[in-house]
């Protein structure tokens, strides 16, 4: 396996992040020859990138159901080289830093598939992904409150765990009943309508997509344990009209009461709010981690304080003071 060609997801095959990896593939991010490698986890497939098997990962990172995909932002904490405001030097042999160059978003709904001639009735185990099966548990509830639920690494591997016969029922995409010669006994099946998930695609670090007007970066910091200190960090941004469309904490390894905060931000690092609203941020952390600027595929419009907006504003303003506006 060629690690130049190769992207990591959450396998097996069938899964929703075999399809965003897909996606990714068709926008030509791979190139016309790419495999995919099956992980087991987004941790899994992060640490692939990082020890260089593989060119890049895709994962989920958010779904609107069940929020934050945890998982994820873990294993984007994990092993990152970081920026310190300590004076400290990165440690020789770290691993290697990586970092977030696009984004893409699925419909998800699902089918349950059984054994070919199993009736639900006389099923006794049900499994998925845990995300999943908060995504499908009113119908569950509903239609076969008898079946135990068993939790599996993905939805697709609990397709091939009907087919193993480990487990009566699945919840999986519908490709995935083709792919483990199961019967699907209902299709389209989510508790909320118009339910997506987001996936990323993860690299080593380079240089972040060029900007678009239309834009998200993302960072991890943390900070000081001190009175005010995530209120003075929000503060840089809100002074320079740079707008957090979401912010996650996740606990450090090093025990309770102390964390890690994940950010994103609506802009590019190289429109000018944002790399001042960063600049000053850094100056205020413990650790700062850049994780990317890529085009958010959901944003229609510019933030206010994009460079594509302050060029417009200097250009009324200066035609203001000659008396053309």
């Amino acid at each position: 396996m060629n690690a130049t060609n190769t992207i990591a997801y959450l396998g097996p095959a069938g899964t929703f992040t075999e399809a965003a990896f897909l996606g990714f593939a068709q926008r030509g991010h791979f190139g016309e020859h790419y495999e995919g490698l099956a992980c087991r986890s987004p941790r899994e497939a992060i640490d692939a990138v990082r020890a260089g098997q593989a060119a890049y990962a895709c994962v989920a990172i958010e779904n609107s159901v069940d929020g934050a995909v945890t998982p994820t932002f873990d294993a984007l904490g994990t092993g990152t080289v970081t920026g310190t405001n300590t004076g400290a030097a990165a440690a020789p042999g770290a691993d290697r830093g990586v970092q977030i160059y696009d984004e893409l978003d699925l419909s998800i709904a699902f089918s349950i598939m059984v054994k070919p001639g199993v009736k639900l009735e006389s099923t006794k185990t049900f499994a998925t992904h845990p995300v999943a099966y908060q995504q499908v548990k009113s119908w569950i509830e509903e239609h076969a409150p008898h079946l135990e639920f068993r939790a599996a690494s993905s939805n697709a591997a609990a397709a091939a765990q009907v087919a193993a016969g480990e487990v009566d029922v699945a919840a999986a995409p519908e490709r995935a009943a083709a792919l483990y010669g199961l019967e699907s006994i209902a299709h389209n099946v989510a508790d909320v309508s118009g339910a997506r998930t987001r996936f990323v695609l993860v690299g080593p670090v380079g240089p972040p997509t060029p900007p678009t007007g239309a834009d998200r970066t993302s960072v991890l910091f943390s900070l000081r344990n001190v009175p005010g200190a995530l209120v003075g960090a929000l503060t840089e941004f809100s002074l320079r009209d740079v707008d957090l469309t979401r912010i996650e904490s996740r606990p450090l390894e090093n025990g309770l009461g102390t964390y890690r905060f994940y950010a994103d931000i609506r802009g590019h690092i190289a429109d000018h709010n944002v790399g001042e609203a960063l600049r000053a941020l850094y100056l205020r952390c413990e650790q700062l981690t850049f994780l990317g600027s890529w085009p958010a595929r959901d944003e229609l419009e510019a933030p206010a304080g994009s460079d594509a907006n302050i060029i417009a504003a200097n250009k009324w303003l200066d035609a203001a003071r000659k008396g053309n506006s």
